[in-house]
């Protein structure tokens, strides 16, 4: 049977998230895979959809509301795949008890404002030009590493090579459990 993994869009969801296929074309043969749309998951409906108002919407409530509505949709222990704002919503539900086996944050915006993150086995990308990037003192005080990649910024998880990186980096560790 095929371990779960959970999939959080950027806060832009689908609207903007064609770049998610190729994490799907890569991990689904091996994993079960269910998809959010952080927009969706958050009750995040603005009028006109600019980014300062999608993030106001998320800031002002959505990012809770998030948290609340996938920590009621999951039970049991799954692997977790975010991007962006759906980072911040996977850390703050780990935070809070949401059952995780591991969590694969890309770019989350918001984690440099939380003192403690999920118990679970992580790894954290962030580009090196990623103005939302936290610093070292940072992730020596909450105690993860982050991976820190050279001449990226904020969006780099719909870069090709990233995304082959960080799927690679997922089938291994499902197949290394399978052996």
């Amino acid at each position: 049977m095929a371990e779960k993994l959970v999939i959080l869009s950027d806060m832009w969801g689908v609207k903007r998230g064609l770049w998610i296929t190729s994490y799907f074309g890569y991990l689904q043969q091996y994993y079960d895979i269910e998809f959010h749309d952080c927009q969706q998951l958050g009750n995040v409906d603005v009028t006109v959809n600019t980014e300062e108002n999608v993030h106001k919407a998320f800031v002002e409530g959505g990012i809770d509301t998030a948290v609340a509505h996938l920590m009621k949709k999951h039970t049991q222990p799954a692997h977790y795949l975010a991007f962006s704002t759906g980072g911040t919503i996977a850390w703050k539900a780990g935070a809070k008890g949401l059952p995780m086996k591991s969590l694969t944050a890309i770019s989350p915006t918001r984690i440099r404002n939380e003192e403690k993150g999920p118990n679970c086995e992580m790894d954290i990308l962030f580009g090196e030009n990623d103005n939302f990037r936290p610093d070292a003192n940072w992730a020596k005080k909450v105690g993860v590493t982050l991976d820190v990649v050279p001449n990226f910024g904020h969006q780099l998880y719909s870069d090709e090579k990233i995304i082959s990186e960080v799927s690679l980096k997922l089938l291994q560790r499902v197949t290394r459990r399978a052996v």
